[in-house]
């Protein structure tokens, strides 16, 4: 990556600005691991209780308001069957995916911080 820090900062608060458009969808404490969750479920969708008991911490009301941000902000999808109770999956939309690459990168950055001393 050649962009030096400066002159990104310099522009952090442009209206255009891809690094706070990203953040306005993802800035959330949850969403990213809602996100992390469903691409390593093993058939890539999950259910509502599956989906808390995996995101260690999130209330009941804090993950149904992640859930509908990110359904509206077109990242995951959501389906429902016509069961008693109803079921209800959720699954990463191809943007959903497309996200994937930058948190695996993300995660091994994150897994190097941690070793060091």
């Amino acid at each position: 990556m050649s962009k030096n820090f400066s002159s990104v900062n310099k522009n952090l608060y442009d209206d255009k600005c891809p690094l706070l458009f990203a953040m306005e969808i993802l800035g959330s404490k949850w969403k990213l691991p809602i996100i992390w969750y469903l691409a390593a479920a093993e058939n890539k969708t999950l259910r509502y209780n599956e989906l808390q008991r995996r995101v260690k911490g999130v209330t009941t009301t804090m993950l149904s308001k992640c859930l509908k941000e990110l359904e509206g902000d077109k990242l995951i999808s959501r389906r429902q069957y016509n069961t008693i109770p109803p079921t209800v999956e959720y699954s990463l939309t191809p943007a959903g995916l497309s996200l994937i690459p930058a948190l695996d990168a993300l995660n091994d950055w994150a897994a190097v911080q941690m070793n060091v001393t």
